[in-house]
């Protein structure tokens, strides 16, 4: 596909995917236990004689869940990418290779240490939520380098197994460490690990903003070094990139990004693993526009997936990490049989 037929193609498929995601937010912000008519919620929004429980349900309740979800959906299915492109391995997922679950031990141990000051008012434990995250993201990046490397160079194969252990490892903690709460916080840990983002506010939306706007250039910056990043390793140093540095840098992004979005929503799977496949499938190889496009995919999973789980279920309230789940585990299935038989 010539360049400017392929920037082309990204436009359209950019605006195709922002119409969707627009759709489906729409119809969320809409529908529910209180429907609320369009015009209502125009009203609303623009403060034209607002009600009083209309600003409760849109303000309060809908609109902070949606928008956590479309930025959880966008931090995962770019760290998916980057991991990808990264290990040169199409199998290649935060959950699969045991980030979230690292991520998650680590923010249930914050939530034992700290269980007074979770149910705060205050910023502490919405802030300093992610920093733990990201400590447990940055061991379990150790530990891939550590056991997964064969001759400097990942072994698809064994960085999978070695994931798979290590989600099994940190689980074991998660649960060990969850099974010492009381009862209430253990809980509201049980329900945040099943990845959902239900119990929403405006401070866990904030909290998440500033690790994608300032990580996310980062990564379509290298872009570039993405795409060399795919040939081997000998033609890689090649054309003068430093390949061992770019992907620490890379892989501290993508830590990051999974650190922000676990500690909001738990851990939601197979976004980072669907997005990017979806989107090579459409728009080719190109990381340029293979990061932006992978965040809307993963935008409208989140989304599309938590709308559906508050809706079908009613009066019961599915996650949306349960809901993606049902999607992906047959996806992931399919594709190691299609890599095995390649």
């Amino acid at each position: 596909m010539k360049p400017r037929s392929k920037a082309l193609t990204f436009w359209s498929l950019f605006l195709l995917f922002s119409a969707l995601i627009v759709c489906v937010m729409y119809v969320s912000l809409t529908n529910g236990t209180f429907d609320i008519s369009a015009k209502d919620v125009i009203r609303t929004l623009l403060r034209i004689h607002p009600a009083a429980d209309h600003d409760l349900v849109i303000f309060e309740f809908r609109l902070p869940r949606i928008l956590l979800g479309a930025l959880v959906g966008f931090g995962l299915g770019i760290a998916g990418a980057v991991l990808q492109g990264i290990t040169r391995n199409s199998l290649a997922d935060p959950g699969i290779l045991g980030i979230h679950a690292a991520v998650g031990a680590f923010v249930v141990v914050f939530m034992f240490f700290s269980a007074g000051s979770m149910k705060a008012p205050g910023w502490f434990p919405v802030m300093s939520m992610p920093l733990f995250g990201f400590i447990g993201g940055l061991i379990s990046i150790v530990l891939l380098y550590i056991f997964a490397r064969n001759q400097g160079e990942f072994h698809p194969q064994q960085l999978i197994l070695v994931g798979i252990a290590l989600a099994s490892g940190f689980g074991a903690v998660t649960l060990y460490v969850s099974l010492k709460m009381d009862p209430d916080n253990f809980e509201m840990a049980a329900v945040w690990l099943a990845g959902s983002v239900y119990n929403a506010n405006w401070r866990q939306v904030l909290s998440t903003l500033p690790w994608l706007v300032i990580l996310t250039p980062v990564i379509w910056r290298r872009a570039a070094v993405l795409d060399l990043l795919q040939l081997h390793e000998v033609s890689v140093k090649g054309v003068g990139v430093a390949a061992g540095r770019e992907r620490q840098i890379l892989l501290l992004c993508c830590v990051g990004l999974v650190s922000a979005c676990v500690s909001v929503s738990g851990s939601i799977g197979f976004v980072g693993l669907i997005a990017p496949h979806i989107a090579r499938r459409l728009i080719g190889n190109t990381y340029r526009y293979i990061v932006p496009l992978c965040g809307l995919i993963g935008m409208l999973m989140v989304v599309t997936a938590d709308f559906i789980g508050k809706t079908v279920f009613a009066p019961a309230q599915l996650p949306a990490g349960i809901v993606i789940s049902i999607i992906g585990v047959p996806y992931f299935i399919f594709l190691l049989f299609r890599t095995r038989t390649r």
